[in-house]
């Protein structure tokens, strides 16, 4: 059974206890849900990829208390701070080598010499960091490839059974991932946009590099990634007579089932929106006999960038194959 833990003194305990403890508690932060493990447990982060059955050449993000309790597990350098003093606590991730006698579990970052670390803004996941008294990995909390959860409700349906508890703080304010930024080489890099607009990161590093082919430092990075289970088509400029909508701004004529990211077409809102809006749509499509989903365009200004990074993972599936495989 998994417990259902309330967002009080008693709940907090609790959670941080089966934390200790080596279990698995699904627990808010401003972002998405995260499924939290002991950092420095070995088993407990395998445990993590085995609920999700999650590839384990993903790497896991590291949360921490504060920045630093975080860079006392990696090499910080000039740049890392001054981003860690904009946007700490807040949805960003920085990946960093890891020191020399770093405590976390070198199964956390998929056995590289860096790590990805960040500090929540939440002020419920910060009470648990403190409490537990240790890193905590922590993936979004849904099975590996399916849509990320942004309500108690959302890991429950996904992982209920499989993990000890969930802490219920209700719906998260940003909705979609942290940005991720790679400091581990000669020239910042966004391996995965997200909370923190590229426009944002880049007043503070300059000019972003992109990811190579291939690179694996960062969650988020494998092509298929929060799939619904029906087929997502992109870009829709008409709905079809079995398809459901995802809407931006005015919704497309004809839609019999919508979900409206945003009526008056605000990425910020969309954002905070997305994953709910997947989860409704894509269980309310299923009731009603729909075969798929339409997305309407989203502009890729400010979050819309990470908002359309998502859905294009959403959407993207291997031949032959009806679901995704992997995870965020």
């Amino acid at each position: 059974m998994t417990e259902a833990l309330a967002a009080d003194d008693a709940g907090l305990a609790r959670a941080a206890e089966l934390l200790r403890a080596g279990g698995l508690v699904g627990f808010p932060t401003e972002t998405v849900y995260g499924l939290g493990a002991d950092a420095t447990d070995e088993a407990a982060v395998a445990a993590i990829f085995a609920a999700k059955q999650r590839p384990r050449f993903n790497p896991l993000i590291c949360h921490y208390a504060d920045a630093a309790a975080a860079f006392d597990a990696v090499q910080a350098t000039p740049l890392a701070e001054r981003l860690a003093a904009a946007f700490w606590p807040g949805p960003l991730t920085l990946v960093l080598p890891r020191r020399e006698g770093c405590p976390v579990a070198l199964l956390a970052g998929a056995g590289l010499a860096t790590l990805a670390v960040r500090v929540p803004a939440h002020p419920l996941a910060a009470r648990l960091l403190r409490a537990v008294g240790r890193p905590l990995a922590a993936p979004s909390a849904n099975r590996s490839g399916r849509i990320s959860p942004t309500t108690a409700a959302h890991v429950a349906a996904s992982l209920g059974g499989r993990i000890a508890a969930i802490l219920d703080g209700g719906a998260c304010a940003v909705g979609v991932e942290s940005s991720v930024v790679d400091l581990s080489g000669e020239q910042p890099v966004l391996l995965r946009p997200g909370g923190v607009s590229r426009a944002a990161i880049e007043a503070v590093t300059g000019a972003l590099g992109s990811p190579e082919a291939g690179a694996r430092h960062s969650p988020g990075l494998l092509a298929s990634h929060y799939a619904p289970l029906l087929p997502l088509r992109l870009n829709a400029r008409e709905i079809g007579p079995e398809e459901a909508l995802l809407a931006f701004g005015s919704p497309l004529a004809g839609a019999g089932v919508v979900f409206n990211l945003s009526p008056r077409g605000d990425p910020t809102e969309a954002a905070a929106r997305l994953f709910a809006g997947l989860h409704w749509l894509d269980a309310e499509a299923q009731r009603r006999g729909l075969r798929a989903l339409a997305a309407m365009p989203v502009p890729s200004r400010g979050l819309g960038e990470a908002i359309n990074d998502r859905l294009r993972r959403a959407a993207w599936r291997q031949p032959g194959t009806t679901s995704a495989s992997s995870d965020g």
